[in-house]
C-alpha cells in the first residue's frame, strides 16, 4: 500500500465528512430566518399596497399620519442603526465599556421609537381609526405593528445578550450571537425605510 503524500489534502468524500462547525450552521440558520422575515414583510407590503385606498368611508392615511411624529420615529431608529454599528465595533474589539455604552444607546433609541409608535396607535384608536375600521387600517396596523413587534423582540434580545456579556465575557458563541443581533437590527432599519417610504410618504403623494 502506498503511503499518503505529505501535505496532500485528504480525499474523503463529501458524504463521509463530519458536520459543519457550529459557526457555519448557526450563520446559515440565521440567514434563513432573515430571509423568511423578508418574505413575510413582502407579503405585508403587498397587502398594504392593494388595500391602501380601501378606507370604507373612514379616514385616510393623509388625515391620520403626522409627519413630525413619523420623522421623530425614523430619526430614532436610523440613529440606533449607527449606535448598533458602534456597538458591533465594541464587542469585536472585546471592549466592555464601549459595548455597554453603545448597547445602552441602541436600547434607549429603540424604546423611544416604540414609545412614539404606541402613542400613534393609541391616538388613532381613540379617534375611532382602529384596525377594524377599514381594510386600509387593518393592513396598516398589521404591517407597522409587525415591525414594532420585531423591534420589541430585538430589545429583549439585546438585554439578554448584555446579561451574557456581563456574566460570560466575549467567548466565540456570545460574539456570534451579538453579530446575529446586529444583523437583525440593521434588517429592521431597512424594513422601516420601506415602511416610511411606502406607508407614510405614499399617503401624502
Amino acid at each position: 500500500m502506498s503511503e499518503a503524500v505529505v501535505g496532500e489534502a485528504p480525499s474523503t468524500p463529501l458524504s463521509e465528512r463530519g458536520p459543519a462547525s457550529p459557526r457555519v450552521v448557526a450563520g446559515f440558520g440565521f440567514w434563513l430566518f432573515i430571509l423568511s422575515d423578508v418574505v413575510m414583510f413582502s407579503a405585508f407590503f403587498a397587502a398594504y399596497a392593494v388595500l391602501s385606498h380601501e378606507t370604507a368611508g373612514g379616514p385616510s392615511g393623509e388625515q391620520l399620519f403626522h409627519r413630525g411624529r413619523v420623522l421623530m420615529e425614523t430619526a430614532c431608529l436610523l440613529t440606533s442603526s449607527l449606535t448598533c454599528g458602534l456597538f458591533s465595533i465594541g464587542f469585536e474589539n472585546r471592549d466592555r465599556l464601549s459595548t455597554y455604552l453603545w448597547a445602552a444607546a441602541t436600547f434607549v433609541l429603540g424604546v423611544a421609537f416604540l414609545g412614539i409608535e404606541v402613542s400613534e396607535f393609541a391616538g388613532m384608536v381613540a379617534q375611532g381609526a382602529g384596525p377594524s375600521r377599514s381594510a386600509f387600517l387593518s393592513a396598516f396596523f398589521a404591517l407597522v405593528g409587525c415591525h414594532g413587534l420585531h423591534v420589541t423582540l430585538g430589545l429583549i434580545w439585546l438585554a439578554v445578550m448584555m446579561a451574557q456579556v456581563a456574566t460570560l465575557g466575549f467567548p466565540e458563541n456570545v460574539v456570534r450571537r451579538l453579530l446575529s443581533f446586529s444583523l437583525f437590527w440593521h434588517a429592521l432599519d431597512i424594513v422601516w425605510i420601506g415602511v416610511f417610504t411606502i406607508v407614510y410618504l405614499g399617503a401624502h403623494y
